[in-house]
């Protein structure tokens, strides 16, 4: 197979195209890195970021809720918050 140079683009039509065709098949689902070959998932990674990401910018997924993000930081601090605790508890503890 001849060298094919990708770019943005390309990928979002590759991931689009793909789509389209899964839906002209009978089937509700996205692409999955399966549907390609290893060239056009490196490509699609490299231009568009981790999978779930790159159908997101193709616009077949929708966008990750920044709701979401900020319930995941705080889920975040509060860990961080109480394992200081117990270290610190666990250092009173020890004298």
């Amino acid at each position: 197979m001849p060298n094919v140079k990708y770019t943005k683009e390309s990928c979002l039509r590759l991931l689009t195209s793909k789509h389209t065709e899964l839906l002209s098949q009978g089937l509700s689902r996205l692409p999955q890195r399966s549907d390609f070959d290893d060239a056009q998932v490196v490509a699609i990674k490299a231009f568009l970021g981790p999978w779930p990401r790159a159908l997101e910018e193709a616009g077949l997924k929708e966008p990750r809720s920044e709701d979401r993000l900020e319930k995941n930081r705080e889920k975040r601090r509060r860990a961080r918050r109480r394992a200081r605790a117990a270290k610190k508890a666990g250092e009173q503890h020890d004298e």
